[in-house]
């Protein structure tokens, strides 16, 4: 049976139904997990298998029957450990339909199903006893509900009750423990996140500075963590504060409790400062002597000796304190952590603040300034990235005459200020949204523009004369860039807005920016592969039939599409040069007929080609341009480095491809791409009728000079399900955690 869904479209502006089948939120679903990159964690299966083989160890040296209890069984890989190790028999419990069904189906084919009972219900649903779900309360309690905050995804609550209905008491845990850790820094690139910062303008006569609002300056922002691949900010981008400090502990296998609670401690910053945030991480251990350790502690906190192991699934926390404080070495400070069943934020004070201790638990940061609520923690960087904004001054005094009425598209954008002080006669501003319109007021009242620049309210093709004060728009700006892209390409709504707006503006209509291009690059990852890459077998337990599951997933809708990813936190090599496959005249209207381009790829060194990543340029004006993607290739190996404040569309090819004959001209990626301005712009591949598929892996790289290593057809769609299922839930996750 087929059904309706409505997708709002981020490129047309438009709403628009498409047929699904009716499972489409089940693929979907399957294929936005993360189980993929799970399984491929070798460093936490090891040590779970370790925990859990201790943990039966010593229920049978009490001479007791081992008698598991396994939240979130996932595949049943814990389980299965569990019941190698020794275990009587396992209570796996799972939630999620489709993959409870195939984790019966994972334990059968591994001969466990006469000591694996698999449970299709939420934990807190299970019942015990004769006629029950479980027979009996287990004396081993196996979970693996943590997110890179530790409790995010309801571990507290999961926990309280399973010690009060389906475990015993003292019964053990694997893990064990888990213990929070913090650090105290100074960074301005991670303080550029959270704060406006004041924005300098060189303009004819003077220099002029936009200044935050007060509300903003003043607000707490989000409570939400910042969860990010800490290993990749450099060194030289913060300053340590403090020694890392132990903020709190859960241990597992006693009562937990969910109820709101804070935690104190005491600081003596080792450097003086400007405290701005704190970076925190967790770790686990699998046993109660703490030997069997698991650690999410980026490179500075571990031993230079050590490999860490890269997950995606759990990474590092950046909180922000509500505002900054100047320190002294070796003065005492009080560090807490609040939390809640879901979140954990920060507080810090300084030991003469008279402060009564009841008040130290202190309410969940809330943002009231709105600008937290508009732009997410990439978009604060961007706005305060000083080089950046450089180039649109200078493009913009190219542009601008003292009679020029200006219309800017793009949303919550400080070009209309760079306009105004630069020298235009008018400025317009369209902005979407009552939270944009409401952020834009405050910074132009902030900077005593509330009646230079004028707001409105509205979408592009409802403008009218009088909106405009009777005039015709002489120039139209944009950045561009809008909170409802996901895709780099997204952002051509610009275009379509440009183009609903003609009526209002003038015959020699100057466009800023220009025109457009996109770019695409093939790329070796060095890690992110892993969350495409099927795992086969995983501490020598078969679990094909969940790759089978996730591929089958990726076939309904995921593969054909490509996924946003900031690629800074993501290190890649680029096997290919950066290639223009496609540009986009702003100064014309959005054509009537399809634009299609082909070409390929030649691979100029040897790797294994995961897939190719896309990127938009704004080119300003003729010789100015703004890059979203590649800023440079570092070195002969091909290293990359990626624009910090977007996020890069990569789409993975179906099979890993390996180049060893670097030199043969036929070693490239062909490509073939279309833009239909009527429904879509860059989207992607699937192969074309009668192309062959990537060579699978095993394919010997002789066996590829004969014809292009991949063909791909390239579709360019601008539908929020055009980024990847896996991808879709970590933007949803991430971009929560950024707003």
């Amino acid at each position: 049976m087929k059904i309706f869904c409505g997708r709002a479209n981020p490129t047309t502006g438009t709403m628009e139904w498409l047929e699904e089948d009716e499972d489409y939120d089940y693929h979907q679903e399957i294929a936005r997990s993360r189980y993929a990159d799970m399984l491929h964690d070798k460093d936490r299966n090891v040590k779970y298998y370790q925990g859990i083989s201790a943990a039966v160890r010593r229920v049978k040296e009490r001479g007791e029957r081992a008698i598991v209890l396994d939240i979130g069984t996932g595949t049943g890989l814990l389980s299965m450990m569990a019941v190698s190790a020794g275990a009587d028999f396992c209570y796996a419990i799972e939630v999620f339909k489709p993959m409870a069904n195939a984790a019966v189906k994972i334990v059968e084919k591994n001969g466990f199903s006469e000591k694996i009972k698999v449970i299709n219900k939420h934990s807190t649903e299970v019942t015990v006893g004769p006629d029950g779900d479980m027979q009996c309360r287990a004396n081993i309690l196996i979970t693996e509900l943590f997110d890179t905050e530790l409790i995010g995804e309801g571990a507290l609550p999961s926990y309280e009750h399973a010690h009060k209905y389906l475990v015993q008491d003292g019964c053990e845990a694997v893990p064990h423990r888990a213990t929070v850790y913090a650090q105290l820094v100074e960074s301005k690139r991670m303080w550029s996140w959270n704060k406006l910062f004041p924005i300098h303008i060189q303009a004819e006569d003077d220099e002029k500075i936009i200044v935050s609002p007060s509300e903003v300056e003043n607000c707490p922002g989000v409570s939400s963590v910042y969860d990010i691949q800490l290993n990749q900010v450099p060194w030289n981008n913060f300053t340590i504060l403090s020694d890392v400090v132990t903020m709190f502990s859960v241990d597992f296998s006693k009562q937990v409790s969910s109820a709101s609670a804070y935690h104190r401690v005491l600081l003596k910053p080792v450097k003086s400062g400007m405290a701005q945030v704190i970076l925190s991480w967790w770790d686990i251990d699998m046993d109660p002597s703490g030997t069997i350790k698991c650690t999410m502690a980026p490179y500075w906190a571990q031993p230079a000796s050590l490999d860490i192991q890269w997950r995606d699934h759990w990474m590092q926390c950046v909180y922000f304190l509500p505002n900054e404080k100047p320190l002294l070495q070796g003065e005492i400070v009080y560090l807490t952590a609040c939390r809640d069943e879901y979140s954990v934020w920060y507080k810090l004070q300084k030991a003469r603040d008279k402060e009564d201790k009841t008040d130290a638990h202190v309410a969940s940061p809330v943002c009231r300034c709105q600008a937290h609520l508009l732009w997410n923690r990439p978009r604060f960087g961007e706005l305060n990235d000083q080089n950046r904004t450089n180039e649109y001054i200078k493009a913009l005094k190219k542009v601008l005459k003292t009679d020029s009425v200006c219309l800017c598209i793009s949303d919550g954008s400080l070009l209309p200020v760079l306009a105004h002080h630069l020298g235009a006669q008018q400025v317009f501003t369209l902005e979407n949204s009552a939270v944009s319109h409401a952020v834009m007021e405050k910074i132009f009242k902030a900077n005593h523009l509330e009646d230079k620049i004028k707001i409105i309210e509205k979408r592009p093709e409802l403008l009218t004369p009088s909106d405009l004060e009777n005039n015709k728009v002489s120039v139209v700006i944009g950045e561009p860039f809008f909170t409802t892209s996901l895709l780099p390409w997204h952002n051509l709504y610009f275009w379509y807005a440009r183009t609903a707006a003609a009526n209002q503006l003038a015959r020699n209509i100057t466009v800023l920016p220009q025109s457009a291009s996109l770019h695409m690059m093939v790329v070796e990852f060095k890690d992110l592969w892993r969350i495409r890459s099927p795992c086969r077998t995983c501490e020598g337990f078969d679990v094909h039939i969940m790759d089978d599951m996730i591929g089958n997933s990726l076939n309904f809708r995921e593969s054909k599409e490509a996924e946003p990813h900031p690629l800074w936190e993501y290190p890649c090599k680029s096997l290919s040069d950066p290639q223009q496959v496609m540009t986009f005249d702003f100064r014309q209207t959005v054509p009537q007929h399809h634009l299609s381009t082909e070409g390929s790829m030649k691979l100029l060194r040897t790797g294994k080609s995961h897939g190719v990543v896309l990127w938009m340029a704004y080119h300003l004006t003729a010789d100015i341009s703004i890059n979203t993607g590649l800023v440079q290739i570092s070195n002969e190996k091909g290293s990359c480095q990626w624009n910090p404040h977007c996020k890069q569309a990569v789409y993975f090819f179906s099979s890993v491809i390996e180049s060893g004959a670097v030199a043969d001209p036929s070693s490239a990626v062909a490509y073939s791409l279309s833009f239909d301005p009527q429904t879509d712009p860059p989207s992607h591949p699937h192969s074309a009728a009668g192309v062959p598929h990537s060579p699978s892996l095993n394919s010997p790289p002789d066996a590829l000079r004969d014809s292009p290593l991949d063909v791909q057809t390239w579709t360019l769609t601008p539908s929020p399900a055009g980024c990847s299922a896996r991808s879709a839930t970590h933007q949803v996750a991430r971009s929560a955690a950024q707003q």
